[in-house]
């Protein structure tokens, strides 16, 4: 059975394999190898310049754990761009650790644009950060970084905390270069991982801030968790298993393992650029083929996500469509939140390939002459 859902997605024999390796201590010279393979390629995921004063880090928990763990310290007042089921879901965490939440709200399938992030911010702060889901996993919207960066440079007292969760190794984070100053991301998106861990990168701003304020939590203190890291000794006892699918996975990425073929000798940065051009074109593709099929994105063209395909349901019975397909072989999911059983997704992110999607296609496109699903 291939998996097409949004997350967990599809995880190589190989990657699950590492998960199987004899256990280590999490204090031994073994787990200090360990972060030492991952922290080189995680800056690489995250787009840093090798001289950046930015910090990654590991963290055993949920994506919804650093959504919380992000907030601790920042300040009093916050602006939460909620249009998807998960910017909500951040929206109310910062409501439940007692800051004064301030909601820019689009309808679910839009993006807030920057003239209006610009307005927010102007006309109802000053705000100690905004947080922005840059994909959101629950409706395909992608948000364009680079015009949010060119508003926040121009409210430098507000710490931009940006959900990477179904952008990270999908699309090119670039964090230096946007001004983000915390993001994070689950593994089980387009790194391709089981769930389980989270990565994410800190700025030496959101540091200096959140360092000597008070901070009511101990497993969900970002500055904990970075300093750990940093020092080889994590808060608790992580998942070592997935730290070391976690370090194969970044370096085969950076070694081109899963390129298609004409891209197989690429290293380095133009690996991982090789993978966010792979994953766009898989987005074209699908694209394509629900234009052929009279069906629309719940997103914007300009906002579709290049790792999560939004499909409404046009005439469709989506629970028929997708049991339909998952009898032959392949898992999609349906609508999530407000758009249940009115769109269905297809994750095409992380290790699966164009001829894989190319497969898939076929089968809905099998689906779709031979089955009655109205």
């Amino acid at each position: 059975m291939k998996l097409w859902i949004p997350g967990p997605t599809e995880v190589r024999a190989e990657l699950l394999a590492e998960c199987a390796r004899p256990m280590i201590g999490h204090r031994s010279d073994a787990m200090v190898k360990l972060h030492e393979r991952i922290d080189p390629h995680m800056r690489s995921a995250f787009g840093l310049a090798e001289s950046s004063p930015s910090r990654v880090a590991v963290h055993t928990c949920s994506a919804t754990g650093l959504m919380e763990a992000a907030l601790h310290g920042v300040g009093r007042r916050a602006l939460c761009i909620v249009n998807g089921s998960f910017s909500k879901r951040w929206a109310e965490i910062a409501t439940l650790l007692g800051l004064e939440v301030t909601l820019l709200k689009k309808a679910f399938g839009e993006a807030a644009s920057p003239d209006e992030i610009d307005r927010a911010l102007t006309e109802q702060g000053p705000f100690d950060a905004l947080t922005l889901i840059s994909n959101e996993t629950s409706t395909g919207v992608r948000t364009p970084l680079a015009g949010v960066a060119a508003v926040l440079r121009k409210h430098p007292r507000t710490l931009w905390l940006v959900d990477v969760v179904s952008y990270l190794a999908g699309m090119p984070v670039d964090f230096d270069t946007h001004g983000i100053d915390f993001a994070f991301a689950g593994t089980q998106k387009a790194l391709a991982l089981p769930p389980g861990l989270t990565v994410l990168c800190a700025s030496q701003r959101y540091l200096e801030r959140v360092r000597p304020a008070v901070r009511r939590s101990y497993y969900l203190d970002a500055v904990r968790v970075i300093d750990g890291h940093a020092e080889r000794k994590t808060p608790a006892t992580p998942c070592i298993p997935l730290y070391f699918a976690l370090a194969r996975q970044l370096e085969d990425i950076s070694d081109g393992v899963t390129l298609p073929e004409f891209d197989r000798g690429l290293r380095g940065a133009a690996a991982w650029r090789a993978r966010y051009a792979k994953h766009e074109r898989m987005q074209r593709a699908t694209e394509a083929w629900a234009t052929k099929h009279g069906l629309e994105f719940v997103p914007a063209p300009e906002h579709r996500s290049w790792t999560v395909a939004c499909i409404r349901k046009g005439a469709l019975d989506v629970a028929k469509f997708l049991a339909a397909v998952k009898q032959r072989g392949h898992t999609l999911s349906n609508g999530y939140g407000d758009l249940k059983d009115l769109s269905f997704r297809i994750g095409h992110m992380g290790d699966h390939t164009e001829a894989d999607l190319a497969r898939l296609l076929e089968v809905c496109d099998e689906v779709l002459a031979t089955v009655a699903l109205r």
